[in-house]
């Protein structure tokens, strides 16, 4: 064999081994997806058994469905975790040039990634999840034998009809905005010009989406994190409340245990549990709050805000950098390549540390985005719950979680968040060019988040000292405030004493009925 055929066979068996590992890595990292989602999804579907005979038949519907849901959420996850990785795989490769151990991680694995999670996108949005969902609610054509194949020819026929109404809805939306004769005249490009068009509204969907629910979700954050973090009062002593919500909680359960009404008042029991229940939740609270740690309470709350605080700040002042960048340079627009070269220059002024923060901001608006969506009035009713969530409701949480999700790279590029630019068929998004959508996009993104922020905080504090200090007005005592009445002072000790229906005593001449 000559040396040249010997060295190009050698070329090809390196393409052949890189890409054989290439597909090892891609098989290994979906398959760990997967079996996340897997138990994701068991942890929150609604048990249902399938005892009988007939039913065989819809257990193995729903399984096939719940596969087709967890494929999707998987696809989600993967979209989520695609910049992310790129950022690391690139800091890595600059750390760690020369490293034997580390050249699986290259630019073609990286772009093979996009491409995969770019076509299951497709892939599922467009044909998975309608097929689970009328698969589920199919029932085989009338006159037809009953089975599993009955169902399946079925959804075949609907999501048919469903693929033509939508592509020639495509059609004429294309027709229209581009007013090119080509477009009009035939089909024939259907996956190289239809399909991505499609997926270039739904992700102008997903981005909007975006733009709606993350700054609501960050609003919404810091009162999450009110409730499940134990937060300090001012001017609180909580050993002075609580002893007065037991005094009331006691008082009102000696109410209820007797039964009885005075002359004076006519008792609503349902009423009285009601408010046994809420002064008793109540007690809880304080008691959960009294039993935490000083530590726990004086810094953990602060500790916790402040970080949401400044990764909000960071997120408002790269938009706004951003947003001076794409008037003075071209460059700062998000666009697309095809070639990923990674491991030559950091893609963070920062170096290392300004791509473990742009990590860092990727994954908290991403959490953001995903609590604002479940916290709108809109989108409520589609949060699951644990072992109760039908599987309609399953199908749409993936349907919802993989639009956000496949819109994630864009609008972290859109906003500047990272220099990664967009890679496969993720930059071929028509809109991303138009420097009007996108300059808009930030100045929308800056003003609802910075007017979302300032009006939570804005509102929390002055709460805050309105409780602090309109508790405590009432009972100091100094030059020109005058002594309460005791009747009121123990009022003001324990506010919640007016709200208890006590029995009163009434002074009537003796024979006459009170």
């Amino acid at each position: 064999m000559a040396p040249a055929e010997q060295d190009a066979l050698t070329v090809r068996e390196q393409l052949f081994h890189e890409r054989v590992r290439e597909c090892i890595i891609c098989t290994l990292l979906f398959a760990s997806l997967y079996i996340l989602c897997h138990f994701i999804i068991t942890h929150f579907k609604k048990h249902t058994d399938f005892t009988a005979v007939h039913d065989d038949e819809d257990a193995a519907v729903n399984r096939i469905a719940l596969g087709l849901c967890t494929f999707t959420l998987a696809v989600a996850l993967g979209a989520v975790l695609l910049l992310p990785f790129s950022i690391i795989s690139n800091e890595v490769l600059l750390s760690f040039p020369q490293n034997y151990y580390i050249q699986w991680l290259n630019g073609s694995l990286v772009h093979g990634l996009w491409n995969l999670v770019f076509l299951f996108s497709n892939l599922s949005l467009v044909f998975l999840m309608p097929f689970a969902y009328f698969f589920t609610e199919s029932e085989g054509f009338a006159g037809s034998k009953k089975g599993i194949m009955a169902r399946v020819y079925e959804t075949s026929v609907v999501l048919l009809l469903l693929t033509l109404l939508v592509l020639g809805m495509v059609w004429v939306a294309s027709a229209i905005i581009s007013n090119d004769a080509a477009s009009r005249q035939s089909l024939y490009d259907l996956w190289e010009y239809y399909l991505p068009y499609l997926y270039s509204c739904i992700s102008l969907f997903g981005v909007l989406l975006l733009l709606l629910c993350t700054p609501f979700g960050l609003s919404t954050m810091f009162t999450v994190t009110g409730k499940l973090l134990v937060k300090p009062r001012l001017l609180e002593d909580l050993d002075e409340q609580l002893s007065c919500t037991r005094f009331e909680e006691a008082a009102v359960s000696r109410r209820i245990s007797s039964g009885k009404a005075s002359c004076w008042l006519n008792l609503n029991m349902e009423l009285l549990r009601e408010q046994f229940f809420t002064i008793r939740s109540k007690r809880r609270k304080l008691e959960l709050r009294h039993q935490a740690s000083p530590w726990q309470r004086n810094l953990g709350y602060p500790l916790a805000m402040l970080g949401l605080l400044a990764l909000t700040g960071i997120s408002v002042l790269i938009v706004c950098f951003h947003v001076l960048e794409l008037l003075l340079d071209d460059a700062a627009m998000p666009r697309g390549i095809q070639d990923a070269s990674l491991g030559q220059v950091s893609f963070s002024i920062f170096g290392s540390f300004g791509a473990a923060l742009q990590v860092v901001l990727i994954f908290y608006l991403m959490v953001s985005s995903v609590v604002g969506f479940y916290s709108s009035p809109l989108f409520t009713r589609l949060l699951p719950e644990r072992q109760d969530t039908p599987l309609t409701k399953i199908i749409g949480n993936c349907v919802s979680l993989l639009v956000l999700s496949s819109a994630l790279p864009v609008f972290s590029r859109t906003l500047g968040i990272t220099r990664f630019d967009l890679l496969g068929d993720f930059g071929r998004f028509n809109w991303l060019g138009n420097f009007y959508i996108v300059f808009l996009y930030n100045m929308g993104f800056a003003g609802l988040t910075t007017l979302c922020l300032v009006k939570r905080v804005s509102w929390a504090v002055q709460a805050e000292l309105i409780r602090a200090f309109g508790e405590d007005g009432d009972v100091g005592m100094g030059a020109g405030v005058s002594i309460p009445h005791p009747a009121a002072l123990t009022l003001s000790l324990c506010p919640g004493l007016h709200k208890l229906p006590l029995p009163m005593t009434c002074s009537r001449p003796p024979g006459k009925p009170c």
